[in-house]
């Protein structure tokens, strides 16, 4: 999103992030990198660990963020943590931007499938189909983020 290759590590290993990622972006913008916590490779202990991290960030803290951006996997479709957390940020009123990513994985056939359940999964929430390896929704994803 940025253009900036090895800014954010990231792992073929789901779980890689397990702290707060800051980055400050054209000096106008935060941009914060929270750990997953649906497909996390760790031991129950760590994954509610790092749920508890989220949570505190997302409704606890001080900081007030302007947008959440909620990252799905396409393939995958929202996991039942994704529609528990899809819940708990409308119900603290949060402004959410919903990203489908890795569409690329998808094939063709099944996209507009895919896309279909996804919508019906999380209501009146857009969309925005994403591929980083491919940049496709890039542009789609840096506006309705940053405005």
């Amino acid at each position: 999103m940025t253009g900036q290759k090895g800014l954010a590590k990231t792992s073929d290993f789901p779980g890689k992030t397990t702290e707060i990622n800051l980055f400050l972006i054209n000096n106008t913008h935060y941009l914060l990198d929270l750990p997953g916590y649906g497909y996390a490779k760790a031991s129950w202990e760590v994954r509610n660990k790092l749920l508890k991290l989220i949570e505190w960030y997302l409704f606890e803290s001080p900081y007030k963020q302007k947008k959440v951006v909620l990252i799905i996997d396409a393939k995958v479709g929202p996991t039942e943590y994704d529609l528990g957390m899809l819940k708990s940020l409308e119900e603290a009123g949060k402004d959410v931007v919903i990203i489908a990513n890795k569409i690329d994985k998808l094939k063709k056939m099944a996209y507009e499938k895919q896309m279909a359940e996804i919508q019906a999964a999380i209501g009146n929430h857009k969309i925005i189909p994403f591929s980083a390896e491919e940049r496709k929704g890039l542009r789609e994803a840096v506006t309705e983020i940053f405005g």
